[in-house]
């Protein structure tokens, strides 16, 4: 047993001691960071869950709103279709969605029943203005204005060619989607008289 050999002995003691303190597990400070760690982890999930729970409150009470306005508006009483007659402008004014709860509107000369059309032509739609009147003269003009109202029998006999074409393809629109009740009378004319046979033949051409 020399003395190198015994250092030799010294070196790889103190070699081996080394190797079991790194690899024998983590330290107090590593055993501190991780649990750190390990905690932000949790605490950002759990915040995450949070805001999607938020989210999701906030859009099934947002749906049921809506859903709660659309079966408010569904429930409304649907009004029966309406028998064929003629229209003086005094009679027509009564149909503008707040005095009788039908809308009615005039299209050269022809009477049509826009109710189901309420969004558009009902008192706060954007159409409202010619809910009860003469519609004419303002759909030939894209005029929304109280000016493109007449509170007299209106001819028309001003308006331009390409105006009066605007009317008749309105006129023809309101055929296709809206029930014709009838004429819109002049000052000097007399009412039609229609019978139920009429009325219920044109109103199966409007289904």
């Amino acid at each position: 047993y020399t003395p190198l050999a015994g250092l030799l002995t010294c070196i790889m003691a103190d070699n081996v001691e080394g190797s079991s303190g790194e690899g024998g597990g983590p330290s107090l400070e590593e055993e501190e960071e991780a649990a750190g760690m390990a905690g932000f982890g949790v605490g950002g999930l759990v915040f995450n869950v949070c805001l999607l729970l938020l989210a999701l409150v906030g859009m099934y009470r947002l749906y049921r709103r809506r859903r709660a306005g659309s079966e408010t508006e569904s429930k409304e009483p649907e009004l029966p279709k309406m028998k064929k007659r003629d229209f003086s402008l005094e009679q027509l004014r009564e149909y503008d969605g707040i005095q009788n709860p039908r809308l009615l509107l005039a299209v050269n000369g022809k009477v049509f029943d826009v109710t189901k059309g309420k969004k558009f032509y009902g008192p706060d739609g954007p159409y409202g203005i010619f809910a009860g009147r003469d519609a004419s003269r303002g759909l030939a003009t894209f005029c929304l204005d109280k000016e493109a109202l007449r509170d007299e029998f209106d001819d028309l006999s001003d308006l331009n060619a390409v105006q009066m074409e605007s009317v008749r393809e309105w006129e023809m629109q309101f055929l296709e989607k809206y029930d014709y009740i009838g004429r819109l009378l002049k000052p000097w004319d007399e009412p039609s008289e229609y019978t139920d046979e009429e009325d219920v033949k044109e109103h199966s051409k409007q289904d």
